[in-house]
């Protein structure tokens, strides 16, 4: 009996264990959200705009496209209830959801994302990305709910691209609306828009997604300075400062058991960028030396305190197509230095290093970097950059030799086929593959093809490849179901609730 009853204890302490191990609290409805925003959007269009404290507010909050990226980074549906792709990858058949309406009342229809699209289409309206709607040869409404795109050529990343911020869909109604009080289809609705201060929105309560969302109030505060969104975290003005946390504010507020800080992973290609038209940037052998004399892990720690994630070519690793070439450059000044001999500067050479003033990681990171190519014979001049004149400057116009800057917008490789980006990389062989990959109908085949780029850019050091940027959101202990990871742009609290 004795035995009986201590192995009965031990079964029903370990089932109390388990049960306390896997339990989740239940999400609670009510309550109002104060997020931290580092910078105030120019406006709260997407379509027009390609500042990224635009989607940050609006897209999952009060926008919504026909699919989404999800927290995990898939594609899954969000206006459409399905879609149908067809065998020669040319048509994309939406059917959409039944019952959703705008802010305004209106119902969704099929109308709506014809207005939508032909709105992004027309060379009259400024749609920075154009290009994601380039293959698009006619869109035809097959009835109110259900919607058709014929397609010129296949184009794989077309799917991704309806997924993105710029592809939200709205009304015609409504369009004018959209760059100072946007009307959309989203969990919350646009309240107000306070200059210089704060965006308020509230629960939409027709949204489609039934029991969501939990919260009644959401409010982006605008506070530029990362000290002070320290300081109003603390204070308990403020709940989330979901980007924007420095990696040392990031380690002191672990340690206090008031706040949580998640250590995610964006879609920020943290690189050293190189001007290919100047000398020596144009020797490959050159590029190649920077990258042997580039500690990556060093740089990670010094940098952003251990936080953050090394890369070997221009993608993160949430992306399905990611390949590691993180091998392909070991730190190894002597090689960095039998290269820079090889190419004529047995000795080195000078170069100006413009970085952004704005942005301490591109700062902290081209500090180090300069301290790192100078033990191999490079002499970098460090010029701080004001923001508005980097953007002239080294993004428009090319006038630099190197510099850090974080590309934020997600799998973004197919810039590296533009010679007149920046940093005015002219390779046809790495276009021609590219092309490929982005018509390519087979997934396994197109996954091969994206690879062969990475490896392409990786081989030609066209940049140096430094890390991606953490996500690192910090808040109270009570936020809960923030996304750790972000992999798109945005600040989604569809599925944010408050821990009473």
């Amino acid at each position: 009996m004795k035995r009986f009853l201590f192995v009965s204890l031990i079964g029903l302490a370990f089932v109390l264990f388990t049960s306390a191990l896997y339990a989740q609290p239940k999400p609670v409805s009510g309550g109002s959200l104060v997020v931290a925003q580092g910078v105030e959007p120019p406006g709260l269009d997407p379509t027009t705009a390609t500042s990224a404290a635009i989607p940050r507010v609006v897209y999952g909050n009060v926008l919504e496209g026909l699919v989404r990226i999800d927290r995990n980074g898939k594609i899954v549906p969000a206006l459409a209830s399905s879609y149908k792709i067809s065998s020669d990858g040319k048509e994309y058949t939406f059917s959409l959801k039944k019952g959703v309406k705008f802010h305004d009342g209106k119902a969704l229809d099929a109308e709506d994302v014809k207005f939508t699209f032909g709105r992004l289409m027309d060379p009259q309206v400024t749609i920075p990305n154009r290009r994601y709607y380039q293959d698009i040869e006619s869109i035809e409404v097959v009835n109110p709910h259900t919607i058709k795109f014929k397609l010129k050529n296949v184009n794989s990343m077309f799917l991704f691209n309806l997924a993105r911020p710029d592809s939200i869909i709205i009304h015609k109604e409504a369009a004018d609306r959209l760059k100072t009080a946007p009307v959309g289809t989203g969990p919350f609705k646009f309240v107000e828009w306070v200059r210089g201060d704060r965006i308020v929105l509230e629960k939409f309560t027709a949204y489609h997604r039934k029991g969501l969302p939990y919260l009644e109030k959401v409010t982006f505060k605008f506070i530029g300075d990362p000290s002070a969104q320290i300081a109003a975290l603390k204070a308990g003005d403020i709940d989330v400062i979901g980007y924007d946390v420095s990696p040392e504010n990031a380690l002191l507020l672990e340690k206090d058991p008031k706040f949580k800080v998640f250590n995610g992973y964006t879609t920020t290609e943290v690189i050293l960028s190189t001007n290919h038209t100047r000398k020596p940037f144009n020797d490959v052998r050159v590029r190649r030396a920077m990258a042997h004399a580039i500690d990556r892990l060093a740089l990670i720690k010094g940098a952003m305190s251990g936080y953050g994630t090394p890369i070997g070519s221009h993608m993160d690793p949430g992306n399905p197509y990611y390949v590691d070439l993180t091998s392909v450059y070991p730190y190894n000044p002597e090689k960095a230095k039998q290269l820079l001999a090889e190419a004529g500067y047995p000795n080195g050479f000078e170069a100006v290093i413009k970085l952004p003033e704005r942005f301490a990681y591109a700062k902290r990171s081209g500090e180090i970097i300069a301290d790192m190519l100078s033990k191999v014979g490079i002499q970098l001049k460090i010029e701080l950059t004001e923001w508005g004149q980097w953007i002239d400057r080294v993004f428009r116009n090319a006038d630099f030799d190197l510099t850090v800057i974080g590309h934020s917008e997600p799998f973004d490789i197919d810039i590296y086929a533009n010679p007149k980006y920046y940093f005015r990389y002219d390779n046809p062989k790495f276009q021609e593959t590219l092309k490929k990959a982005e018509m390519e109908p087979n997934e396994k085949k197109r996954k091969e093809l994206y690879i062969e780029c990475q490896k392409m850019i990786t081989e030609d050091a066209v940049n140096g490849f430094l890390f991606v940027l953490p996500s690192l959101p910090t808040m109270k202990k009570e936020v809960m179901n923030w996304w750790k990871d972000y992999p798109m742009t945005a600040q989604d609290v569809t599925e944010v609730w408050i821990q009473k």
